[in-house]
């Protein structure tokens, strides 16, 4: 066997060993992987709070515009009633 051929042996042998020190080691390959998932959640968690986010912006903007969603809003949020107005409060089993 050649030098080189040795030397391609003993590289392959460090690479190998190195590469069993991190899937094994906390800190190596599964900490990145662990790492990987917690992003990925993050980023879907931000996703839906965006979809939130734009959501309120055009609640807001029709409650800013509209004196119809306003009333809307008052009325379910506050419970406000016009006068003469009968409220029934209704609950189901």
């Amino acid at each position: 066997m050649t030098a080189r051929g040795k030397l391609l042996v003993v590289a392959v042998g460090v690479a190998g060993a190195l590469s069993l020190l991190s899937v094994a080691d906390a800190k190596g390959f599964r900490r990145y992987l662990s790492l990987r998932q917690d992003v990925d959640s993050l980023q879907q968690r931000n996703a839906s709070l965006a979809e939130q986010n734009e959501a309120l912006r055009q609640e807001i903007a029709a409650l800013r515009k509209d004196p119809a969603a306003l009333e809307r809003a008052v009325r379910e949020e506050l419970g406000y009633v016009k006068p003469g107005e009968l409220v029934f409060h209704l609950e189901s089993p």
